[in-house]
């Protein structure tokens, strides 16, 4: 096994691990905060810097978007669902295409 095979293998065990909905993980209050810094390409942890400074000066208007946010969130991954990732077996199937495919091309090549 290659090195490459065994980070892959690392990466499908952690992928696999992570598959708990938002909502549901401990480390998460309904994940509105993780959804939308994941959908948006930035770190939740900016976002939820700004909502514990909006909770210091007006607790209500915080609450009110963060569950507004939630709802968008919520519609918004219910409308657009991202694209289900394949089957580890899948995955390890094009890999080992892939490395068939190369070790071809070297035979060919000498």
């Amino acid at each position: 096994m290659t090195a490459a095979t065994a980070d892959q293998q690392i990466d499908n065990t952690q992928a696999e691990e992570r598959k708990v909905a938002l909502p549901l993980r401990n480390d998460t209050f309904l994940g509105v905060c993780e959804a939308i810094g994941g959908d948006l390409g930035f770190n939740p942890n900016w976002l939820r810097v700004a909502f514990g400074f909006l909770i210091l000066f007006n607790p209500m208007v915080a609450l009110g978007a963060y569950v507004s946010l939630g709802i968008f969130v919520a519609v918004a991954h219910w409308l657009f669902p991202a694209a289900a990732s394949k089957p580890a077996a899948a995955q390890a199937a094009e890999v080992q295409a892939a490395d068939d495919n190369d070790k071809s091309e070297d035979r060919m090549a000498a």
